[in-house]
C-alpha cells in the first residue's frame, strides 16, 4: 500500500507541477526522448554525438553558474583542461581506477578554480576577462614543461574508458548531466527556501557593494562560486578524457573556454537549462555542418550565431518559454499562454503586464 501511495504522489506532483507547465513539459519529454535513445538502434556516430553533448553540457552549465555572481571567466577551459589531465595522469601514471581519477579531476578543478578566485576578488568586468584569459596559457606552458607527466606536445593517450558498452556509456554521461544540471539549477535557485546561495549570487551579481553592506561575505561566496564552477567543469574535463581515451595540450586551448560562452548565450544566460539547450543544439549543429558543407561550416555557424543574438537576445530557452507560457499578475503561477484565465486564482492573464 505505501509503495501505491508513493506512486499516486508522485504521480500527482508530476501532473500539478510539469504537465501544466509548457517548458517543464517540454523539457520532461526531451530527457525521455534523450534517455530511450539509449536504447535504440541508432549510428554508433549519432550516439557518440550525443555522449558529447551531455559533456559539453555540464561544462556550458558551470559557465553560466559563474556568471550568476557577474563573474566573466574567458579562462573556462583552464578548469576543463586540468581536470581532464589530472584524471589521465592518474590514470595512467598511478593506475587508480576510472571511479576515482574522475572525481579527483573534479577536485583540480576546485583548485583551479580557487587559485582564479583571489584576483576576482578585486577585479571585475575587462579586468578580470583578461586575468582568467591567461589562466589556461599558463597551464599550458606547464604541460610542456613537465613532458614526463604530461606527455608534451603528444599527449597521454590509451587512457582507459568508462566502459565498452556503448548504452552504458551513453547512460552513465547522460545521468551525470542530468544530477550535475539539477544541483547547478537548486544553487542557483532564487525562489529556493533550502538554500540561499541563489539570491545571494544574484544580490551580488547586481551590486555587490549594496550585498556587502547588508551582511552578505562577498569574498566567501564568489570564492564558493568560483570552487563549484571548476568542480562542475571538472567533471566534464574527466568525463571526456575517459570517452576520448587521450588528453593533449589543445584540451587547454581557447576554444574550450569560448564555447561554453556561446552556448550560454545561444540557449540564454541566467538559467542553467539554457546552457544545456545551447550545447545540444550548437555542438550537434556544428558537427553535422562539418560532415554536410565543411567548406562553409564556420560561416554557417556564425550566421546561426548573429541571427539569434539579433532575433533572440536573451537566448533561444527564454524566447520559447515567453512564448508559451505567462505568468498571473495575481498569484505569480505560470500558465500557458492560450490560457485567458489563471488555473489557481481564475484571475485575468492578458492584462497589460502580465508578460514576464
Amino acid at each position: 500500500m505505501k509503495i501505491r501511495y508513493y506512486l499516486w504522489r508522485l504521480y500527482k506532483i508530476f501532473e500539478e507541477e510539469i504537465l501544466v507547465i509548457p517548458g517543464r513539459a517540454i523539457g520532461s519529454i526531451g530527457i525521455i526522448f534523450l534517455l530511450l535513445l539509449a536504447f535504440i538502434n541508432i549510428s554508433p556516430y549519432l550516439k557518440n554525438l550525443l555522449i558529447f553533448c551531455s559533456i559539453f553540457a555540464i561544462l556550458a552549465a558551470s559557465w553560466d553558474l559563474l556568471f550568476f555572481v557577474g563573474q566573466l571567466n574567458l579562462g573556462h577551459g583552464a578548469f576543463f583542461g586540468a581536470s581532464a589531465y589530472t584524471s589521465a595522469i592518474l590514470s595512467s601514471k598511478v593506475g587508480l581506477p576510472v571511479s576515482l581519477t574522475i572525481p579527483m579531476g573534479a577536485i583540480a578543478g576546485v583548485i583551479i578554480g580557487v587559485i582564479v578566485a583571489i584576483p576576482a576578488l578585486r577585479l571585475r568586468g575587462p579586468y578580470l576577462a583578461i586575468v582568467t584569459l591567461a589562466v589556461p596559457v599558463i597551464l599550458e606552458g606547464i604541460v610542456f614543461l613537465f613532458p614526463q607527466f604530461t606527455g608534451g606536445e603528444l599527449g597521454l593517450f590509451g587512457l582507459p574508458g568508462i566502459s565498452d558498452s556503448p548504452i552504458f556509456l551513453y547512460l552513465f554521461c547522460f545521468v551525470i548531466m542530468l544530477i550535475s544540471i539539477a544541483i547547478m539549477w537548486k544553487l542557483t535557485d532564487t525562489k529556493s527556501r533550502i538554500l540561499r546561495t541563489g539570491i545571494i549570487f544574484c544580490a551580488i551579481r547586481e551590486d555587490e557593494i549594496s550585498a556587502r553592506t547588508t551582511g552578505i561575505n562577498t569574498v566567501k561566496y564568489k570564492i564558493l562560486a568560483f570552487a563549484l564552477s571548476g568542480f562542475f567543469a571538472g567533471i566534464s574535463g574527466g568525463l571526456y578524457a575517459h570517452t576520448m581515451k587521450v588528453v593533449g595540450p589543445t584540451t587547454l586551448e581557447f576554444i574550450f573556454s569560448i564555447y561554453p560562452l556561446i552556448w550560454t548565450v545561444f540557449g540564454g544566460p541566467g538559467t542553467i537549462y539554457g546552457p544545456v539547450v545551447g550545447a545540444y543544439l550548437l555542438y550537434f549543429l556544428s558537427t553535422e555542418l562539418l560532415v554536410i558543407v565543411p567548406e562553409i561550416r564556420m560561416a554557417l555557424f556564425t550566421a546561426v550565431i548573429i541571427a539569434m543574438i539579433l532575433f533572440m537576445p536573451e537566448g533561444i530557452s527564454r524566447w520559447v518559454r515567453d512564448k508559451i507560457e505567462i505568468i498571473c499578475p495575481r498569484c505569480k503561477f505560470i500558465n500557458v499562454a492560450t490560457r485567458k484565465n489563471c488555473r489557481v486564482c481564475d484571475a485575468n492573464l492578458h492584462r497589460e503586464g502580465t508578460k514576464e
